[in-house]
């Protein structure tokens, strides 16, 4: 782990607050689509009113500010990732620069004055453009069912190192995508079912399997609401260069053709999706 990552974790860890059990219970009970944000916005007015820990009655206090000017917390935007920075041991790649990175492009693009002259009436939360990024395909930050999902990737790459058939890698693949090739003497993935989480090389002990392609998958049009629907992936592994334009590309797409608050997956049709799918045929 590099020094930068053990100090992004000492410094979470410090900003940690604690929960009251009764406030845990509450803040579950708050729609999971704004949970987070007013589960920060709870812990913040905790901590700056000086209190030690978060009650029952700071989460009531603050979800009933919170949801009765809905219209002025709105950005425009939503961006959000997994447990990965803060420890998580499944990360199949390091994001913690290019979420940023993300965030400064999507600011530029000033999409909440693009709704504020679209949308009649007050602006909810349904109506933000969403983005979140998950380190692997475990994907706790629920890609498939955002505006555009990224999931991190490493790809196992077979070598010419004699493998002792251990069958360690095939053991730690939850997708049954190795398969050791007696004749060979040789791990076999299945491009078909490998998620790419990267899990399979630090088990091999002699090099026969090593890190290929790594990078970010990219899945488009994803949403929940009355027609929910899951997001379709891009060919693709891109790098934080490609990732940064699709998503630029996306942006610029759903402020050409959105009107009056459609989701980014409501206006992407499948002509749409392969004519980025064949802008960007990956790495």
């Amino acid at each position: 782990m590099s020094r930068e990552s053990k100090v992004y974790q000492a410094t979470f860890k410090e900003t940690l607050m604690k929960w009251m059990p009764e406030a845990e219970e509450a803040i579950k009970k708050v729609p999971f689509f704004v949970r987070k944000r007013v589960k920060a916005r709870v812990e913040k007015e905790a901590k700056e009113a000086g209190k030690p820990a978060v009650s029952l009655a700071d989460v009531k206090a603050t979800q009933a500010r919170y949801l009765t000017s809905m219209s002025s917390e709105i950005k425009g935007y939503q961006i959000e990732t997994c447990f990965g920075p803060s420890g998580c041991p499944n990360r199949a790649i390091i994001s913690d620069q290019l979420i940023a990175q993300i965030e400064t492009d999507v600011e530029k693009e000033d999409l909440l004055g693009f709704l504020k002259q679209n949308v009649k009436g007050d602006l909810k939360f349904h109506h933000e453009f969403r983005i979140t990024l998950a380190d692997c395909p475990n994907a706790c930050s629920q890609p498939q069912i955002k505006d555009i999902g990224i999931i991190g990737a490493c790809a196992p790459v077979v070598t010419d190192e004699p493998c002792s058939m251990c069958e360690a890698c095939v053991e730690v693949c939850k997708e049954d995508a190795i398969f050791l090739d007696s004749e060979k003497e040789s791990p076999v993935i299945d491009s078909d079912l490998c998620l790419k989480c990267g899990k399979c090389m630090p088990v091999c002990p002699t090099g026969s399997l090593i890190e290929g392609q790594k990078g970010y998958r990219v899945q488009l049009g994803g949403k929940l609401g009355r027609h929910p629907q899951l997001a379709r992936e891009l060919p693709g592994v891109y790098n934080e260069e490609q990732v940064r334009q699709i998503v630029k590309d996306c942006i610029s797409f759903y402020k050409e053709h959105s009107r009056h608050g459609k989701r980014f997956a409501q206006i992407l049709q499948p002509e749409d999706f392969n004519t980025i799918a064949k802008r960007y045929p990956g790495i």
